[in-house]
C-alpha cells in the first residue's frame, strides 16, 4: 500500500527581549540556577503579570514577515497542567484569540516552490527545566531562570507531505525569524525547539489518519530523522493490520528511534479560560505599520535582488542569503571588490568551509570584508596569482593580518618578467625532455603537467596566463 505523509510542526521561539513576557527578571542563557526569577515567574499568591510590550512587538513583526492576519483584539489564557518545573499549576498562553492567524512562507521542494501554510502564532509564557539527576542520583532539580521567558509558538498547516520539506520549513522560519531579529535561533540552547504532529493516509484518500506528536527535536537533522523513523514506524504497524495510537512521542537521538512518552492530549484536558489578570489585547492599525515599517529586507527579496542586480545563480543567491550577516558580509565586500561571483567563490568557498571547520559564525570571522575584497583586487591587478591568494586567505584567516602585509612579508607577487618566465620554462623543458616529446607526438595532456612543473619551479608566483602562453610558444 502507497501511503501519503501529513505533518504539521509547532515551532516554539523564544524571544530576544532582555526581560521575561510579564516581569523584569533577565532572560538570559546559563545563569545559576533559580538565580533570574521573582515572586511573578515564580507564581507566588498575590502577584499580578504585567505584560512586556516588546513581545507584542516582536510577535506582530513575526506575523507580518509570515504573512499573516494581526488580530485588532486576542487574549491571553490560562493553560492548566501539572509539571514540576509550572510553580503556578498553569501556563500563560493565548487559545481562541490568538494575536496573528492565516500566514505562510515558502520553501523549496526539489526544485519546486510550495507554500506552507501558518495557522496561528500565539504568545506565551516558557517554563522551567527540570534536571534528572545521574546515574546513581535518585534526585531530579528544577530550575525556575527559564520560567516566564517570552515564546510565540508558530503552529503550520498539515500541508508538509516529507521529512525533507519539514527540515526545510524549519531552516526556512529560522532564517526569517533571525533576519528580524527577534529570535537567535540557537536550537542547541532551546531557543528554537519543534514539534511534529505526523499521520499517514492510504494514497488518494482525503481524511487524515490517527496522528501521533513527537518531541524533544532540537536540530534539522534531528526534524528530519525523527520524521523519517516515524514513518517508517507507523507504514509497519498498518501494513502489519494494526491501529495507529493518538500519542505523544519522544525522540531519543543517541538510539535513533522515538519512544512513547505520554497519550496525547486534547485542548479540552487543558481546561483552557480567559485569563483574569490580563486585560485584552488591542493592536490598531497604526501600531501594525509602525511594525512593518521596521521591517528589513527579508530572505525571499533579498534572494532575488542578488540573482537580478548582482547577476547570480540561484545556489549562490541561497547561499549567502541564508543569515542576514552573511548576505550583509557578502555586500560590503563586493562594494570594495565589484566582481560579484569572484566574491561569491570566495565566501562560498574558502570562508565558509574555514568557518564550518572552526565552528565560527560570520560575525566571529576573523577576515573582514576590507581584507577579502582587497585580496581579490590583488588577483584582478595581477599583483598575486589565484594559486597564491590561497596562500594569502589562510594566512589572513590564522592571522588577521590584511592582505597587502601578507604579500609584502612573505615576498608573494606575482611574477610578470618575460625574460624570468621563459628562464623558467626553458628549465622546465630542459628537465622533462620526454614529457616534450610526447606532447609534440600529440598527447596534448601532458601541456598541463608541464604548466604545473613550471608553476612549481616559480613556487606559484608566476602569473598562469604568461606561463601557458610562453609555453605554447617555446614548445
Amino acid at each position: 500500500m502507497e501511503f501519503e505523509t501529513i505533518i504539521g510542526l509547532e515551532v516554539h521561539a523564544q524571544l530576544k527581549t532582555r526581560a521575561k513576557i510579564f516581569c523584569t527578571c533577565s532572560t538570559e542563557f546559563g545563569g545559576s540556577p533559580n538565580h533570574h526569577t521573582c515572586p511573578v515567574c515564580l507564581g507566588m499568591p498575590g502577584v499580578l503579570p504585567v505584560l512586556n510590550i516588546e513581545v507584542v512587538n516582536f510577535a506582530i513583526r513575526t506575523g507580518l514577515a509570515l504573512n499573516c492576519k494581526i488580530n485588532p483584539l486576542s487574549r491571553f489564557a490560562r493553560k492548566n497542567y501539572f509539571y514540576p518545573d509550572l510553580p503556578k499549576g498553569y501556563q500563560i498562553s493565548q487559545y481562541e484569540l490568538p494575536l496573528c492567524e492565516h500566514g505562510y512562507l515558502t520553501i523549496d521542494a526539489n526544485g519546486t516552490e510550495r507554500r506552507i501554510g501558518i495557522t496561528r502564532i500565539h504568545m506565551e509564557e516558557d517554563a522551567g527545566k527540570n534536571i534528572h539527576g545521574e546515574q546513581g542520583d535518585p534526585c531530579s532539580y528544577v530550575d525556575l531562570n527559564r520560567t516566564g521567558v517570552p515564546l510565540m509558538e508558530i503552529v503550520s498547516e498539515p500541508d508538509i507531505r516529507s521529512p525533507e520539506e519539514a527540515a526545510a520549513y524549519v531552516r526556512k522560519l529560522r532564517s526569517i525569524l533571525r533576519y528580524i531579529d527577534v529570535c537567535d535561533g540557537n536550537m542547541e540552547e532551546g531557543s528554537l525547539r519543534c514539534d511534529a504532529n505526523i499521520s499517514l493516509r492510504p494514497a488518494g484518500r482525503k481524511a487524515y489518519g490517527i496522528r501521533t506528536e513527537t518531541k524533544n527535536m532540537n536540530s534539522f537533522k534531528h526534524v528530519q530523522k525523527a520524521l523519517e523513523y516515524e514513518v517508517k514506524r507507523q507504514a509497519r504497524i498498518i501494513g502489519q493490520g494494526g491501529a495507529i495510537v493518538q500519542e505523544t512521542r519522544l525522540w531519543d537521538a543517541d538510539r535513533g528511534i522515538s519512544v512513547s512518552m505520554r497519550s496525547k492530549e486534547e485542548a479540552h484536558d487543558y481546561r483552557y479560560f480567559p485569563d483574569p489578570d490580563l486585560l485584552p489585547l488591542h493592536v490598531d492599525r497604526a501600531w501594525i505599520e509602525q511594525m512593518r515599517s521596521a521591517l528589513p529586507e527579508l530572505p525571499d527579496e533579498k534572494m532575488k535582488r542578488f540573482m537580478r542586480d548582482y547577476d547570480l545563480p540561484l545556489y549562490d543567491a541561497e547561499v549567502l542569503t541564508v543569515s542576514r550577516e552573511l548576505a550583509d558580509y557578502f555586500e560590503a565586500c563586493n562594494s570594495m571588490a565589484h566582481s560579484p561571483k569572484t566574491v561569491s567563490n570566495w565566501i562560498m568557498g574558502e570562508l565558509l568551509r574555514e568557518l564550518k571547520g572552526d565552528e565560527r559564525g560570520i560575525r566571529n570571522c576573523p577576515v573582514t570584508p576590507e581584507m577579502l575584497a582587497g585580496m581579490i583586487r590583488m588577483i584582478e591587478e595581477k599583483t598575486i596569482s589565484g594559486k597564491i591568494a590561497k596562500t594569502v586567505f589562510e594566512e589572513m584567516y590564522r592571522s588577521g593580518k590584511p592582505p597587502d602585509q601578507i604579500v609584502k612579508e612573505k615576498n608573494l607577487i606575482q611574477v610578470t618578467d618575460e625574460a624570468e618566465i621563459i628562464r623558467i620554462i626553458d628549465q622546465v623543458l630542459a628537465e622533462y625532455a620526454s614529457q616534450v616529446e610526447s606532447y609534440r607526438s600529440g598527447q596534448e595532456k601532458v601541456f598541463g603537467f608541464l604548466v604545473g612543473q613550471g608553476m612549481k619551479a616559480s613556487r606559484g608566483k608566476a602569473s598562469p596566463a604568461l606561463v601557458n602562453q610562453i609555453l605554447k610558444q617555446r614548445l
